[in-house]
């Protein structure tokens, strides 16, 4: 029996195929799902607009602190991070598109990155887009990048890195789910967990979170941007890959004046 938030996305998107359809999978595979899994949250509700907190409750709840109680800065900080674990977790649906394509700018390298992301998602068709995240991150044998700070920091999956990761993670009382078979050290995942401490879903002190950017984050996760600026297959993901370039810079930066 499907469970109410797995209804509430396929009613969303206007039954199983379509929903299947907008996140880039097969639909027996949606068929079969009693809940939304965790490692497709993400992307269901990009493409459906059904939040997080409907579609797995028992894994997204209410920030700890209050909306109003959160600086406008790490606010702002959240939304990056959670916009940099969409893309990274899946293609973008048209809904997600849609947003990018209302992106605001302004002077700065960080707000003209979004000026050329929004431009590109206003011109983008979805299921190009979709061709082009699976060149790139899933490939036929694997894509032409593999984004897990394992790879990235010994030259193989499921390495030391992932294993302190989830010690670090433990610490931090964040628990991964059972159905959830995508390794932690995923970009995807990372971004998702900075948004939470960011947010204070993940309540954590400055150092930290701090401790974290640069133990699990930093180190890697600015040359995953830039090759994806270099990727031959990338287009649209080019523009991801400075945006995200540029915005973990800017976090490296807050980090070194706040200690």
């Amino acid at each position: 029996m499907r469970d109410a938030g797995l209804d509430r996305a396929i009613d969303a998107a206007g039954g199983v195929a379509q929903l299947a359809r907008k996140i880039g999978i097969a639909q027996p595979s949606v068929s079969n799902w009693n809940r939304v899994p965790a490692e497709r949250v993400i992307a269901v509700a990009a493409a459906t607009g059904v939040s997080r907190t409907v579609l797995r409750p028992d894994l997204y709840c209410e920030p700890l602190v209050p909306d109003d109680a959160v600086d406008p800065v790490d606010a702002g900080r959240a939304l990056e991070y959670a916009l940099l674990a969409n893309l990274l977790s899946s293609a973008p649906s048209t809904v997600l598109l849609e947003q990018i394509a209302q992106l605001r700018d302004d002077a700065t390298p960080l707000g003209r990155a979004h000026a050329n992301l929004a431009e590109a998602a206003s011109q983008a068709v979805a299921a190009e887009v979709e061709r082009e995240y699976f060149g790139l991150f899933i490939g036929v044998g694997r894509g032409e990048l593999l984004a897990y700070a394992s790879y990235y920091l010994t030259g193989f999956l499921n390495e030391r890195p992932l294993s302190r990761l989830r010690d670090d993670l433990a610490a931090l009382g964040i628990e991964r789910a059972e159905i959830n078979f995508e390794p932690e050290d995923h970009a995807a995942t990372l971004c998702e967990i900075m948004a939470g401490l960011a947010s204070g879903r993940f309540p954590a002190a400055p150092e930290v979170q701090r401790a974290f950017f640069e133990k699990h984050v930093s180190c890697w996760m600015g040359q995953l941007f830039a090759d994806m600026e270099k990727a031959e297959s990338a287009k649209f993901y080019r523009l991801v890959g400075t945006l995200g370039r540029l915005f973990l810079g800017i976090e490296t930066e807050g980090f070194t004046f706040a200690n």
